[in-house]
């Protein structure tokens, strides 16, 4: 193994726990098994990809694991914390931010005050949410935006900006809680080439200066190989492959299962 381990036997070479540690997670939807008791792994400062064929699951599980969804058997600790019962908006809480395959961002409002309301994630009422920010948050605000390289922007309304744009904003919204770990779900959808490059450079600035973990689900092969330590590959809701991106390229079932198709 050279850069990284995968997850479970790194934790159990350094005696340490997972960041994210799921087992037996399972979630079906009327007849259809979605996700099939799948183990998955995540430790601290990891860029983990989840491919996969269209309907292999790889959004349920996602989904599961975010508390978005409540699996039908299973458990997820997420930073020795055991959150299953949880919701998604308790485990944001912990330490956990996303983004979805449709763009959640408020288009009445400027990119500021959409970064602004990131905040939701970190607990903040309502109420709370219509007084001025304090000063820390404002900072780590313009920090996310100057970051994302649209700061000449700030004061735009959100729905005029592009939809590559738009999912760098997504990102600045996820990381204004603080998170440990962040799970984009086809980030790259829709987005122009251009901007898929700055996406890529702005999860590596965070995984390697603020030690973000990502789990990114995606369609884009090649963006995938270009920035996971490690890829688990599921085809109809189970787990058909794990391991470094160079060991999954050559892997004879993904390739008849998912790359050669």
């Amino acid at each position: 193994m050279t850069k990284l381990q995968s997850s479970s036997v790194a934790a159990e070479s350094s005696g340490t726990a997972s960041l994210l540690c799921a087992r037996g997670v399972a979630k079906s939807f009327g007849g259809i098994r979605a996700v099939r008791g799948v183990d998955f792994d995540v430790a601290a400062g990891e860029i983990v990809g989840l491919v996969g064929p269209n309907g292999s699951g790889k959004s349920t599980l996602l989904g599961c694991l975010s508390r978005d969804i409540a699996m039908d058997t299973g458990k997820v600790l997420f930073n020795g914390t055991d959150i299953s019962g949880l919701r998604a908006m308790q485990a944001a809480r912990n330490g956990m931010g996303r983004t979805f395959q449709s763009v959640r961002i408020f288009p009445e409002l400027s990119v500021w005050e959409n970064a602004l309301m990131g905040r939701q994630w970190k607990g903040v009422g309502l109420r709370s949410m219509l007084c001025p920010a304090d000063a820390a948050t404002r900072r780590r605000a313009g920090e996310l935006i100057d970051l994302m390289g649209f700061p000449q922007l700030m004061h735009e309304y959100a729905g005029n900006l592009s939809g590559g744009q738009m999912r760098l904003l997504e990102l600045v919204m996820a990381m204004m809680s603080g998170p440990r770990l962040v799970m984009l779900d086809e980030a790259t959808s829709g987005v122009n080439p251009t901007l898929i490059e700055s996406l890529k450079h702005y999860v590596k600035v965070l995984n390697r200066d603020e030690g973000v973990a990502f789990i990114i689900v995606e369609h884009n092969i090649g963006f995938i190989f270009s920035i996971a330590d490690r890829i688990v590959v599921l085809d109809d809701g189970k787990i058909l492959a794990n391991g470094q991106p160079e060991d999954i390229r050559q892997n004879q079932e993904v390739i008849v299962a998912y790359l050669g198709a």
